[in-house]
């Protein structure tokens, strides 16, 4: 059961979340549907604070959950009382932080683009750290703080160059990529003199994500490494310490069931190790040590649950057969399989079967031969129209990266707890896929001048 949060079960074949049979939930809350498994996001987020404090001790900095892997105004209270803190991309994601009353001194803002308005209302609201991506945005930051008279706290987020082993879509710290500052290229030091220079900046340390869905610990050794030589120039050059340094995320978790989930407490003494280890060559003391786990926390926690529709078999060039079992969602609940090709596993989740197995394809209901969403799967050859299939480990960048293609409402998320569910995200309706449309009488727009154009 590698793939299922930790309260998810079958029984007698049909499947069971914190109590709750999803046949009813089906029924109670339509589909497609995404549960969440509240107890096991309690217990992973929980398990990554506790990891970080054994492993680095007095020097554990904060986990920060990665609100892009999923957010919403009760998961950002959820994240608040577990007491960790929360990373957010966009003036978005702030803004469903600021409606959940999340404080705003446990907030760290990403972004490669952040625009001025994004900085500016951070700044207002007082968000803990600014990461910083570009010498442009550091001048945008201090130029904004000065406004307002105040001293933003910032990080570098830099480039250490490292091949993650993951897909290249979603690997961010090898050297050709458009977020941070290369240490390679003498890039990242060049932001360190600007930041320093900034009156109204206050450089806390360094940032790198070297990519997500990681397994393997050489990428973030090399990283962390490489950003401890720098903090050791830093340290010769201005004869000081910088306090802290983020390494990130990118823990990588189990979508089929001979893969694993990253364990937490193994993670970070392993990575507590490295780093202490990398100190000590370099004569540093062990900086402050935060991390931003969003996959590894929600990812496992939520399971979607699709009600077929059709099914069909389809006879392949080469004389085999296979069967399509046709969903009512696809690729704008779930776009990762098309994105990257990303593979899940999925399950009858209704009843028993003892039928024989046949080779199948779960495709979505959308006008695109690529909405496939497991592209090759052995399941029940007597599956029909008003079946329940389940999808787990699907928290991550499912609903998060949701669509309305084909005007398609996006789907619930509900909570399961000790028998109970809620609705935590109400399904879209017609009304608010309507809601954007407006008659509107035209208005003009000035064109080029004369003058403007015998300048060009």
């Amino acid at each position: 059961m590698s793939v299922w949060s930790n309260n998810a079960k079958f029984v007698n074949g049909k499947l069971e979340i914190s109590g709750c049979a999803v046949s009813e939930l089906a029924k109670e809350f339509g589909t497609p549907l995404f549960v969440i498994d509240e107890a096991d996001f309690y217990a992973r987020a929980k398990a990554w604070q506790s990891a970080l404090n054994s492993g680095f001790g007095a020097n554990a900095g904060t986990v920060y959950y990665a609100a892009k892997a999923f957010i919403s105004v009760e998961i950002a209270k959820w994240i608040n009382e577990i007491g960790i803190g929360l990373d957010v991309c966009t003036g978005g994601e702030l803004e469903v932080a600021l409606a959940a009353g999340f404080p705003t001194s446990k907030i760290e803002l990403h972004g490669n683009n952040k625009s001025a308005a994004e900085i500016a209302k951070a700044i207002e609201v007082g968000v803990a750290t600014i990461v910083v991506d570009s010498l442009q945005e550091l001048a945008r930051v201090s130029k904004l703080a000065s406004a307002m008279n105040k001293v933003q706290s910032i990080m570098l987020r830099l480039t250490p160059g490292v091949e993650a082993h993951t897909h290249e879509a979603i690997s961010t710290a090898h050297e050709d990529v458009k977020f941070g500052f290369s240490i390679a290229s003498g890039a990242a030091w060049n932001a360190v003199v600007a930041a320093r220079s900034a009156t109204n900046l206050k450089l806390k340390g360094f940032h790198c994500h070297i990519g997500s869905q990681i397994f393997k610990s050489e990428g973030f050794e090399l990283a962390a490494d490489r950003l401890i030589s720098l903090l050791a120039k830093y340290r010769d050059e201005f004869n000081e310490e910088l306090p802290e340094l983020d390494l990130g995320g990118g823990y990588g978790i189990a979508y089929l069931e001979n893969e694993i989930t990253l364990d937490p407490i193994e993670t970070m003494t392993h990575l507590a190790n490295v780093v202490k280890k990398s100190c000590a060559a370099n004569n540093l003391k062990v900086p402050l040590i935060s991390i931003e786990p969003g996959r590894a926390i929600v990812g496992p926690t939520t399971t979607t649950i699709y009600e077929v529709g059709t099914t069909k078999e389809v006879r392949l060039e080469n004389g085999e057969v296979r069967w399509y079992i046709s969903i009512d969602g696809g690729m704008s609940d779930n776009i990762r399989p098309a994105l990257y090709g990303a593979e899940y596993s999925v399950y009858l989740a209704n009843r028993n079967s003892n039928a024989s197995l046949r080779n199948s394809r779960v495709v979505g209901k959308h006008c695109e031969t690529g909405d496939i969403l497991i592209r090759e799967v052995k399941l029940a050859s007597d599956i029909e129209p008003g079946d329940l299939l389940a999808i787990p480990a699907t928290g991550a960048y499912g609903r998060s990266m949701a669509s309305n293609y084909n005007h398609m409402a996006r789907p619930a998320v509900i909570s399961v707890i000790n028998g109970t569910a809620r609705t935590i995200l109400r399904r879209e309706s017609a009304a608010d896929l309507l809601a954007l449309d407006i008659k509107e009488s035209p208005r003009t727009i000035p064109g080029v001048t004369q003058n403007e154009r015998r300048d060009k």
